[in-house]
């Protein structure tokens, strides 16, 4: 997180950088401020539509009982491109462009949907959410697997018929069925 912080921080230093060792310079301050301005307003703007698209297509998904999963992540990534079209300079207005054009938008999306939110949902939810969870059984004290027929507190085999009790490491449906209709047999 610091590392997005001090990135973040660097962004408009560098800006500054550029603005008075290239710009000013090059095109004279008032050239400069007004390019600023310039790029701001019309960021703005294509913000303000792309807003509108996104959330239009939120409700269009919400109405039809689909999840805009994708579409909350742009509303966030527009928020972000407004932000850095509001940080006056070049360099977040060219980031703020980026994020507002819905072709540069769509890699960061994915990116961010990678690295940031499904981290984020597996450390809250144990992995869970991703279907990346442990399905060996519950471990025991020595961290081992312990299950049906592994070596744990009721020893090897804890199957009725001494021992035919599998790996403990998965569930099997066929044998489980296999044991129900047997037993539905016997009686």
């Amino acid at each position: 997180m610091l590392r997005v912080i001090g990135l973040l921080l660097l962004i408009p230093l560098f800006d500054i950088v550029l603005l008075v060792t290239v710009a000013i310079p090059y095109l004279g301050p008032l050239v400069t401020v007004a390019l600023v301005v310039l790029t701001a307003l019309v960021g703005m703007l294509l913000v303000r539509a792309e807003g509108r698209a996104t959330l239009r297509t939120i409700q269009e998904k919400l109405a039809t009982g689909e999840l805009p999963t994708d579409e909350l992540v742009d509303g966030g990534l527009l928020i972000a491109a407004g932000a850095f079209f509001l940080t006056p300079g070049l360099v977040t207005d060219f980031v703020g462009l980026l994020l507002a054009v819905p072709l540069t938008r769509y890699p960061v999306r994915v990116a961010t949907r990678r690295w940031v939110v499904r981290p984020y949902i597996d450390s809250k939810t144990g992995g869970f959410a991703s279907g990346q969870v442990y399905i060996g059984g519950f471990p025991d004290e020595d961290g081992g697997p312990a299950g049906p027929g592994a070596a744990g507190p009721s020893g090897p085999g804890d199957a009725p018929d001494g021992g035919a009790g599998g790996s403990g490491s998965s569930f099997d449906r066929d044998d489980a069925t296999d044991i129900d209709f047997e037993e539905r047999d016997e009686h």
